[in-house]
């Protein structure tokens, strides 16, 4: 059986075929739910079918996954470590035809889906050096002769669902600390990325056989809502980390915590760019080109909202339009293609939909404002010129859409950045220091992100990832987000012998 396109058959190169088995459960590829097709978003053609996971596959899966963390967690954390280390080494063997991948199934440009499998790359480094640095305190006793110290243990599973817009990196945030930890995991991939996740389950597994670990500390599933609601319900599983939409994760969150579980919530942005009087008007224009048009306007980070300082309103509009007429729309994985299309047709028929709504509150499209007829997904990268009180600019069009508004003061621009319901990412443009540090501190940007002279996304794995508000207070990645994968403990020993009590208390 061969791919329906000659141009898949690099495919095979990351153990794809045209059709697939869409759970890897206790260190076997298998799958009893329907069969479904994976489409191209540049032209809706089949790339190749995926047998989906039942309830059936999850619960053979889960309880593996949820017996082999006995084991995982007794490895010591350095060599569980060389794991992931070796993990990051199989994705640098083929980080080109998982970048490819990324970019034909999801819709996102090359450069973006290399990028996307480098990220996990880079995360895979830092977990290894994490691996030797998972410390705990030792606090002084006010008692004598005893001793108090914090222990840091594993949660033994993590849940980890993920989104079509980022496929593979948002699973390497978790993943890639949650094993170094010595939990083990259970991923959800997106339901229209299935090939994603299993070209990288595929490389996973492959280490742990080497190694002669179980397959079953790895477990992943391609499903649909109703494996995301097993995740949740389960209490075998102490921490669930979603990836979506704020709605969806509020119903999420609700139902993890109905049993006493953790969440880790990475929802939606609404992230604005303040361009200030002084600002290095080149620097702030292809900043925004990037931040805005840069995966189709479908990253979670992406600029939505563009503030602009009266005194420079018109020229910075002026260059903006001019550069958003030259964006050159086409198949993601042809060098020089800037914008490629939305993830599906019905991405595409929300975008024409927000655009009424926007006519219908009063915007007015600059540049934009259409899709690209072709048997692909694309539209026209859009700027408006709306009001900053409107309701639509409150939520989020995953699309291209980029709302223009102008402000006077840096009082009027940090109210209007905060005025959304979402706490992702900010950006501002100036060369001020007292403007800057207005900025990032309590009375400035309440965004969990936030940044100066650079774009609202392209985050660096080196930081905590995550925001407030609708946003879901999660953080993932860098800095101390590895303390969410495990349980603290505050242990106090006594070592003498007599029992003197804290605060001094005298019982009998």
């Amino acid at each position: 059986m061969s791919f329906a396109k000659k141009g898949y058959e690099f495919l095979r190169e990351i153990g794809l075929g045209p059709r697939n088995s869409g759970c890897y459960v206790n260190g076997a590829w298998k799958a009893r739910g329907p069969v479904v097709a994976t489409l191209n978003p540049a032209n809706n053609q089949i790339i190749a079918e995926v047998v989906e996971g039942s309830l059936e596959d999850y619960e053979e899966g889960m309880q593996a996954c949820f017996d082999a963390a006995k084991l995982w967690m007794q490895v010591p954390a350095p060599k569980r470590g060389e794991i992931v280390r070796q993990i990051g080494d199989a994705l640098r063997g083929k980080l080109q035809q998982l970048g490819r991948l990324v970019s034909l199934e999801m819709g996102k440009i090359l450069p973006e889906g290399i990028g996307e499998v480098q990220e996990i790359i880079d995360m895979c480094d830092f977990a290894v050096g994490l691996s030797r640095q998972l410390n705990g305190s030792v606090i002084p006793s006010e008692r004598p002769n005893h001793m108090m110290l914090e222990m840091w243990n594993p949660l033994g599973v993590v849940g980890v669902i993920t989104a079509f817009n980022f496929p593979c990196a948002v699973l390497g945030w978790n993943a890639c600390i949650a094993l170094v930890c010595g939990n083990c995991v259970v991923w959800k991939g997106a339901p229209t990325t299935p090939l994603v996740t299993i070209a990288m389950t595929k490389l996973v597994a492959g280490v742990l056989e080497k190694n002669n670990l179980p397959g079953s500390i790895f477990t992943s599933l391609c499903g649909g809502a109703e494996i995301g609601q097993a995740i949740a319900k389960d209490t075998r599983i102490p921490l669930v980390s979603f990836t979506g939409s704020s709605k969806v994760g509020l119903m999420v969150q609700q139902t993890v915590n109905a049993r006493h579980g953790k969440c880790l919530l990475e929802l939606s942005g609404n992230n604005a760019i303040i361009v200030m009087d002084d600002a290095d008007i080149q620097l702030a224009v292809r900043s925004v080109v990037f931040a805005a048009v840069g995966t189709a306007g479908q990253r979670c980070t992406t600029c939505r909202r563009l503030l602009l300082h009266e005194s420079i309103y018109q020229k910075v509009l002026d260059q903006l339009v001019d550069v958003y007429k030259q964006v050159k729309i086409g198949d993601p994985l042809e060098k020089g293609n800037l914008l490629g299309p939305l993830h599906t047709a019905s991405s595409r028929e929300n975008f024409e939909k927000g655009m009424e709504i926007i006519k219908s509150q009063g915007g007015k499209i600059l540049t934009g404002g259409s899709v690209v007829e072709s048997e692909g997904n694309f539209v026209h990268p859009t700027i408006v010129e709306i009001s900053p009180m409107a309701d639509v600019v409150k939520e989020e069009l995953f699309a291209p859409v980029l709302y223009v508004m102008k402000f006077r003061t840096l009082k009027e621009a940090i109210e209007i950045n905060n005025s959304v319901p979402q706490g992702l990412s900010s950006s501002m443009f100036t060369r001020r220091p007292d403007v800057i540090f207005k900025w990032i501190g309590p009375q400035g940007s309440d965004c969990g992100i936030v940044n100066v002279n650079i774009p609202t996304n392209g985050a660096e794995i080196g930081g905590a990832f995550g925001g407030e508000k609708a946003t879901g207070g999660g953080r993932e990645a860098g800095s101390d987000s590895w303390k969410q994968y495990m349980r603290r403990s505050t242990c106090t020993i006594n070592y003498g012998n007599e029992l003197p009590l804290a605060q001094g208390i005298n019982f009998g």
